[in-house]
């Protein structure tokens, strides 16, 4: 199943991610009066710090709860999925945060940022790289395995190498001004369950039968309570964090 988003459990679980999402909006830098997409904007966190630099932003997300959460803020976003992005030249830059390791058709969403960008205009965004998260989706795996299930058919998330999405960038004709990947282990604000609850369902559980899903999440929590929990029970996240800017050359015809 698609994963689905509820937008109070996103903000007690899961607030860590837009705290943490500042570095690449000053990857943006974004100007007044620049017209930006925020691609995947959540809750609309860091949609509304947009705002405030003076810029118009029209945030895009497939979650209709995050679309009514952000719409009661008075920001201006949209129900719409990342693969297919409907503007043509609007946009000074596109902005997206936490949200690209979702959309499993790179080169789709891709090409529908620049389809939207004008000329001249930034693809700046970050998102889970090679190896992120790799303890939990072990465990994830491990558990699902041992119940004859193949975790690669319910797998929700893209996690690229640098040269992988590189390259994909400049198939399209971008130019890759810089591209890197960051090792982030994150605190949780809640815990192990808190984190599961908010970014692996319905994705993975709904494989398992209801009756069993308590069982199967015991089982996932104590394969990664040896490595993601201190002694003092604290959790921790194995984040692996690909960020990059790249740029829609003003003159297409050298490139």
């Amino acid at each position: 199943m698609a994963q689905t988003w509820n937008a109070e459990t996103y903000a007690k679980n899961a607030r860590f991610v837009s705290d943490l999402g500042m570095p690449v909006v000053e990857w943006l830098n974004p100007k007044l009066g620049e017209k930006i997409l925020d691609l995947g904007c959540g809750d609309g966190a860091l949609t509304a710090k947009l705002q405030e630099f003076g810029c118009e932003v029209i945030g895009v997300d497939s979650s209709p709860d995050f679309i009514h959460s952000t719409q009661s803020l008075g920001i201006d976003t949209r129900l719409i999925d990342g693969h297919h992005l409907p503007f043509n030249n609007e946009f000074d830059a596109v902005f997206s945060n936490a949200a690209l390791h979702w959309m499993k058709q790179p080169d789709q969403v891709i090409e529908g940022v620049w389809q939207s960008l004008k000329l001249g205009g930034r693809f700046v965004g970050e998102f889970g790289g090679d190896g992120n998260v790799s303890t939990i989706q072990a465990a994830l795996h491990t558990a699902l395995r041992k119940r004859s299930l193949d975790p690669d058919r319910i797998n929700p998330w893209y996690f690229p190498t640098v040269e992988d999405y590189q390259s994909r960038l400049e198939a399209r004709g971008f130019r890759v001004d810089e591209i890197i990947l960051i090792p982030r282990p994150t605190a949780l604000p809640t815990d192990i369950r808190g984190w599961l609850a908010t970014f692996a369902n319905p994705s993975y559980t709904a494989a398992i039968a209801l009756p069993e899903r308590d069982a199967f999440l015991e089982e996932v929590i104590a394969l990664l309570k040896p490595t993601l929990c201190d002694a003092s029970g604290h959790w921790f996240a194995d984040y692996v964090r690909l960020r990059f800017s790249a740029t829609k050359p003003l003159n297409l015809l050298k490139h």
